[in-house]
Order: C-alpha cells, then sequence, then structure tokens
C-alpha cells in the first residue's frame, strides 16, 4: 500500500488536533479512551489507528488479554458496566447509518455516565472517527518492525 499523501504537512488539519487534544484532556479515563479508540478502529478496519492505540493502551497498562477480546467484549466478563456502555455507544455512533443510535443503548450509557460526560465521550467517538476516515483515506502505513516483516 502506498500513502496518498501526509495530511499534517496541511494547515487543515489543526482543528482536528485540536478536537484530539480536546478528547484526550477530556476528564474520562484513560484506559476508556484508549478502548474506545481501539473498538471504533477496528470496526473501521484502521490498521493505522489499531497499532498506535493498541501500544499507547499497553503503554498505559492495559492487558494484551483486554485487547485480544476487545472485539468479543460482549462476551467478556474483563470490562466494567462504564466500559460496556461505552463500547456500545462507541459502535452504535461508528455504525450510525445502520444503528441510528438505538435507545436503549442510550439509556443504558446514561445509567454510567453523566450528561457532560456522555457529550465527552461522543466527542471522543466523533475523533477517532474522523482520524480513521484520514488515515483510511490518504493510506496511512504503520510502523513495521523488523520481527513483524520477517513474518510476513
Amino acid at each position: 500500500m502506498k500513502p496518498r499523501l501526509n495530511p499534517y504537512n496541511h494547515d487543515a488539519i489543526k482543528p482536528m488536533i485540536e478536537m484530539e487534544k480536546s478528547a484526550v484532556s477530556s476528564g474520562l479515563e484513560m484506559s476508556l479512551i484508549e478502548l474506545v479508540k481501539m473498538r471504533a478502529s477496528q470496526i473501521n478496519g484502521c490498521a493505522f489507528c489499531l497499532d498506535m492505540h493498541s501500544k499507547d493502551a499497553r503503554k498505559r497498562g492495559e492487558t494484551e488479554q483486554r485487547l485480544y477480546l476487545l472485539d468479543a467484549w460482549r462476551e467478556s466478563p474483563l470490562y466494567s458496566e462504564r466500559e460496556r456502555a461505552a463500547l456500545a455507544w462507541t459502535e452504535a455512533l461508528t455504525l450510525i447509518a445502520k444503528t441510528h443510535a438505538p435507545d436503549n443503548v442510550y439509556e443504558e450509557l446514561k445509567t454510567q455516565f453523566s450528561e457532560e460526560e456522555i457529550v465527552k465521550l461522543s466527542m471522543l467517538i466523533v475523533t477517532i472517527n474522523g482520524w480513521n476516515r484520514l488515515a483510511i483515506g490518504f493510506r496511512s502505513v504503520h510502523p513495521v518492525s523488523k520481527d513483524s516483516a520477517a513474518a510476513a
């Protein structure tokens, strides 16, 4: 895959960078932020973001097992009720054309998050979906380690 362009070479990316800064400094738990970024990136198939956020999550103490099972979070007891509500909302907003953000998902979200936190979480989801679309659209390539390249 050949990258198309580097959006960081253009001033138009600055508002997106500011959205990212706001999402990360929202006061939501960093572990939750990384799980949301990972889950949206899984759904969107963004290899660049999956690579970046799996590394970031591990640096912040996330376990390999929780990262491996994230795609099956509904079937695993490893995620808290708060995380489950956030992951369901992440899926609902990421797949908005199919889900139309169901009432039952929103009602569950309200049991775990304040209104302000729901807005912050929603902005986080909007932001990672934006990054996914940019990385996929511009064919951003994640770094490849020597070990990974040898295995391919």
